[in-house]
This record gives C-alpha cells, structure tokens and sequence, in this order.
C-alpha cells in the first residue's frame, strides 16, 4: 500500500511535544532512571529507602529524582523532613512496563 504524503502539515508535531517527547524517552534510556520508575510502580518511597533498595548513593537518587521530577515523571509529597516519592504519569508507566514486559519475552 502506498504512503501518501499530507496535503497539509497537521500531522507535523510542534516543537513543545517533539521536546517532551525526546525528554520523555531520555528519562527512559537510563537504567537508573529505568530502576527507580521501576521500583516506585507499586508503591512510594523516600529517597533513602529507594538508595537502600537500589544499592544507590543518596546523591545519585536525589540527582535522578529530580531529573524525573522536572519532567512530571514522579511527584513527593513530605512528611516531616521526608520526602516520599511516587511515579506521576501513567502514560508513562505503562510504557515502562510494556517495554519491559517485551524484553522478558526474548
């Protein structure tokens, strides 16, 4: 079947999305960044507890918390001088975890 190219340019993205997009996927061609989403998919954590988990440095988590957090990928809330982290889109998730689930199937 033969592609037709579009009359108009309505199917172009705009320059926003192409960004949020290419972040998005970047966010998600880290494996430490791939471990914490992972890790947070069932449930929230602290920082410390997501080092400890990980077997992370606390400074590597903060960094990659907040490299996730700039692009609305996980969200916290605080408890005292606590912050408990959590994922933030589903979108998102889901695509982690079809990935992954495509990988096991190899």
């Amino acid at each position: 079947m033969e592609r037709k190219e579009p009359q108009n340019h309505i199917n172009e993205l705009d320059e926003d999305t192409l960004f949020i997009v290419s972040q998005t996927f970047k966010a998600l061609a880290d494996p430490t960044r791939i471990r914490i989403l992972h890790l947070l998919f069932n449930r929230e954590y602290s920082v410390n507890e997501i080092a400890e988990q990980l077997s992370l440095l606390q400074s590597t988590v903060s960094h990659q918390l907040r490299f996730l957090k700039n692009l609305r990928l996980v969200k916290f809330r605080r408890e005292g001088t606590t912050l408990f982290y959590s994922y933030d889109d589903d979108h998102v998730m889901s695509i982690l975890q079809q990935t992954i689930e495509h990988a096991n199937h190899h």
